[in-house]
């Protein structure tokens, strides 16, 4: 994935060195991205790609797909749920 990411200009940052459990986290959702969306298509255009990743991550990956490491809930639902635990 460094590649890919450097070859598209873009800065990887998912974490601090030894925090596995957050690079474990972005890891799994950049390969479940990859397998459900965009390897299973060319993208003619950058743009193109950019609407798929947001109507992928808005419409299916925050409001339903269970998350193992939120408890078996969606984002969406995680966030509902934890509304008011996280003002401050």
């Amino acid at each position: 994935m460094g590649k890919t990411l450097r070859d598209a200009g873009v800065l990887a940052s998912m974490g601090h060195v030894r925090t596995c459990y957050d690079n474990a986290v972005a890891e799994s959702f950049f390969a479940t991205l990859k397998k459900d969306r965009t390897n299973a298509r060319s993208w003619p255009t950058l743009d193109l790609l950019r609407r798929e990743v947001f109507e992928y991550i808005e419409g299916w990956y925050n409001p339903h797909r269970r998350h193992s490491s939120l408890g078996g809930v969606s984002p969406a639902e995680w966030e509902r749920k934890n509304a008011l635990t996280l003002v401050a």
